[in-house]
C-alpha cells in the first residue's frame, strides 16, 4: 500500500495537526510533547508527513538552506512509528525530501544532517554516502568542521559538543532527534554500535550524524 506524503510550510501547521504528531510519537521512548512540537513548528521551515490509509505513520521537520555556501538539508525533530512498515515509511519521507533538495539545488552535492540516539537510525542515510562519523576512522579537520556546523545549526552549544566523536551532551531535556528504530536493530554492525556506546541517552546526549548526496545520485533519488 502506497503512502500519502504531504509537505507544508510550518507556518501553516495547525494545533490539531501538532496534536496528531504528539499522539503518533506517544509510544516512543521520546514521547515528544505538544510544547516541543509547537517550538519545532516555529524553528523549521517545512514539515513532511507520511500517512497510510489516512493514518499518520511518520513526519520530519526540516529546512533546505546553504551552510557556508554549501547546499544542506538540516533535519530537526522527526519520528517514524514503530511498526513492521517503518522502513517503507522512512523511504517515503526521505524520497520527498530528496525531491525537494533536487528542486532547490539542481546539479549540486547536498549534505544531510540530523541528531540520532541509536545505531539502527543510521538507516536514515542508507541511500547516501560519506557518512559521518565513520566507525574506526580518524576524522579529518574538514569533517570535524562539518560536525561543528551542523551542531551549531541544530542549536547545540560548542561547549556541549565534541567534534572528534560527534557527540552532543544533553541537559536532561528531551532532545530533538530523528526518532527512528530499525526493524533489525540487532543486526547493526558492532562498529556502528560503538559510536553510540558513550551516549547517556537518559541525559539527552545525541550523535550528530551527516551524509552526502552527490549531484548524480541526488538526481536519481529525487526523480
Amino acid at each position: 500500500m502506497a503512502f500519502e506524503v504531504e509537505t507544508k510550510d510550518c507556518t501553516a501547521v495547525t494545533d490539531a495537526e501538532l496534536g496528531e504528531l504528539e499522539i503518533m510519537a506517544a509510544e516512543s521512548p521520546c514521547a515528544f510533547s505538544m510544547g516541543l512540537l509547537s517550538k519545532q513548528a516555529e524553528e523549521w521551515v517545512l514539515l513532511t508527513t507520511a500517512r497510510e490509509n489516512e493514518k499518520l505513520r511518520g513526519y520530519i521537520f526540516y529546512t533546505l538552506e546553504r551552510i557556508g555556501g554549501t547546499p544542506a538539508v538540516v533535519m530537526g525533530l522527526a519520528a517514524v512509528e514503530r511498526n513492521n512498515r517503518r522502513g517503507a515509511t522512512l523511504r517515503s519521507l526521505m524520497s520527498e525530501i530528496y525531491h525537494r533538495a533536487l528542486m532547490a539545488f539542481p546539479d549540486e552535492d547536498v549534505v544531510f544532517g540530523t541528531q540520532l540516539t541509536n545505531p539502527g537510525a543510521f538507516e536514515v542515510f542508507r541511500d547516501l554516502e560519506e557518512e559521518l562519523p565513520r566507525p574506526g576512522q580518524k576524522v579529518s579537520g574538514e569533517e570535524r568542521a562539518w560536525g561543528r556546523r551542523f551542531a551549531k545549526r541544530l542549536g547545540i552549544s560548542s561547549l556541549a559538543y565534541d567534534d572528534r566523536t560527534f557527540v552532543a551532551l544533553g541537559d536532561g531535556s528531551t532532545p530533538c532527534i530523528f526518532d527512528y528504530e530499525s526493524l533489525k536493530e540487532e543486526k547493526t554492525s558492532q562498529d556502528v554500535q560503538e559510536l553510540f556506546k558513550v551516549l547517556q541517552v537518559e541525559n539527552g546526549d545525541t550523535l550528530i550524524a551527516l551524509a552526502w548526496a552527490m549531484a548524480e545520485r541526488l538526481e536519481k533519488l529525487g526523480n
